[in-house]
């Protein structure tokens, strides 16, 4: 595992980080343009749905395809399988792009009762543009899994910045004639410009035969294994449509306060936490394929200290400096201070939701490595009306920022049952090693907190800008220097490997 944390795991970092900026500018954009309207809360409500499919077609397909491809390749048969699922998922890609076009009508109405006219209207129109993308969305994901099994972590991420990249540019060109409509196209138009990047830059020309016959006995047993990891990568979608269709009760603007809230608190989870995910899963994967238990176990207790030394501090920082940061992000434009008040309310409520999901999303990768994405399925489920449960009670008694506070409690049920179960299916793993790097790491964020929240105070009248940068430059200091003097064993596992990688490469 060690030299995936070098050079190569740097690099993806950076892609990674690049990947998730591009995010937050097309959430500016669309914030700038839009602000807290009924167009925002109609393209983002009509996001949710098809972003669950794409999803479910990505994190399901390089959740199963990688350690596939890899037991192919051991046997000398990895561009044949490549081939077999590129094939049949254009297929079903195409299928399912055409009844996602044709029940938007149906299904836009259906789930935002209290959508005004307008908003309906353009939520639909949306969500046909965006269901249209599917088929385009489900053969990247193919070629996605590939360059993750080859360790090409970095270039996957470009091909996705392209995405974004696209509906950055459509809505500066367009939308002030289209609206909200431009982001959709410059969705599907991205995913095309994106397939064939892959196809002519990255991916070799024998490494898909598409004149090759289909081994249907291949292919069922592969979508037998790649249909529970992928409806499990739905839960989290289908929990943030019921957040959506809660807030849908709200005042106009409520969705998009939760929408912002969720995709700025996430973004050390998108960072950190699928980044270590990503890179560890090949890992545990040829461990696994091995029988190699001692190898795997250590690799997971690596992969938890690891995302929880990065997370924590991480997000405690962020809830600190919260208004400054959503402000500092989107309040121009259409975007008010009432609109960065209500989005930063519903940001602190997020907390627990991405530190719990970071963790379950190293504990989700174990599962998938012993083959049981069948029973984190079954957690998932149970999730999903826990979920609706939380929402309702929540919002009844606290308003929309019930709506992240469900999300907050679910995500600690989910990581705490899953860790349990997981513990019982690999028998044991070396617990007292694990809560002792807890223990330090939680410490070292409480006594960088106890120092920045006060000094965050005293600064408050500074530019917003410098404001952040100086909480921010505090902070890390602070908690590595205290990390550190623990004696973190994560925190030094990870800079001794960077060091061995740079004088490797200097030698």
């Amino acid at each position: 595992m060690k030299s995936k944390l070098g050079a190569t795991g740097l690099l993806f970092l950076l892609m990674t980080l690049l990947l998730k900026i591009s995010g937050l500018v097309r959430d500016m954009v669309i914030a700038y343009y839009f602000g807290d309207s009924y167009q925002a809360d109609a393209f983002l409500a009509a996001f949710i749905i098809p972003n669950m499919l794409f999803l479910f077609m990505t994190n399901g397909m390089k959740n199963t395809l990688v350690p596939s491809y890899l037991e192919a390749a051991a046997n000398g048969r990895e561009n044949s399988h490549l081939s077999q699922v590129f094939k049949v998922t254009a297929v079903g890609g195409t299928i399912a792009a055409v009844l996602g076009m044709l029940l938007s009508p149906y299904l836009i109405p259906l789930l935002y009762t209290e959508f005004s006219e307008q908003a309906t209207r353009v939520a639909i129109w949306v969500s046909v543009w965006l269901m249209g993308a599917l088929v385009f969305v489900g053969l990247n994901a193919v070629l996605e899994a590939y360059l993750d099994a080859r360790q090409r972590f970095s270039t996957s991420a470009a091909s996705q910045i392209i995405v974004i990249a696209a509906m950055i540019t459509s809505a500066f060109l367009f939308a002030e004639s289209a609206g909200p409509y431009a982001l959709a196209a410059g969705y599907l138009a991205g995913t095309i410009v994106s397939l064939l990047f892959k196809l002519i830059l990255a991916v070799p020309k024998q490494a898909i035969r598409l004149k090759e016959k289909i081994n249907t006995s291949e292919i069922k047993h592969f979508y037998r294994l790649f249909l529970p990891v992928a409806l499990t990568v739905m839960v989290g979608q289908i929990n943030l449509a019921v957040d959506n269709i809660f807030a849908g009760y709200f005042p106009e603007g409520t969705v998009t306060y939760i929408n912002y809230a969720k995709n700025l608190v996430h973004f050390p989870q998108a960072i950190f936490g699928v980044t270590i995910a990503t890179l560890v899963f090949p890992a545990l994967a040829k461990a696994q394929a091995i029988r190699n238990q001692v190898q795997f176990k250590q690799t997971m207790v690596q992969g938890l200290n690891l995302m929880y030394l990065l997370v924590l501090p991480a997000i405690t920082g962020m809830m600190i400096l919260m208004p400054q940061i959503i402000e500092l992000l989107y309040e121009r434009g259409a975007f008010t201070h009432q609109a960065t008040l209500a989005t930063s309310q519903a940001a602190y409520y997020y907390f627990g939701s991405v530190l719990f999901f970071s963790l379950n999303t190293m504990i989700n990768k174990g599962f998938y490595s012993v083959k049981q994405g069948k029973l984190i399925m079954k957690i998932g489920a149970v999730s999903v009306v826990l979920n609706l449960l939380f929402n309702y009670l929540f919002t009844k008694t606290l308003g929309f920022v019930g709506i992240p506070l469900a999300s907050s409690v679910v995500g600690l049920l989910y990581a705490a049952t899953g860790f349990v179960l997981f513990l019982k299916l690999v028998k044991g793993l070396p617990l007292s090693m694990l809560a002792g790097e807890f223990a330090k790491i939680t410490a070292a964020t409480g006594i960088m907190a106890a120092v920045i929240i006060p000094l965050s105070r005293v600064v408050t009248d500074w530019p917003v800008l410098l404001h952040i940068i100086m909480i921010a430059l505090v902070g890390a200091v602070l908690f590595i220097g205290t990390a550190w003097l623990l004696k973190t064993h994560s925190l030094q596992y990870l800079t001794g490997s960077l060091r061995s990688k740079t004088k490797q490469r200097e030698t």
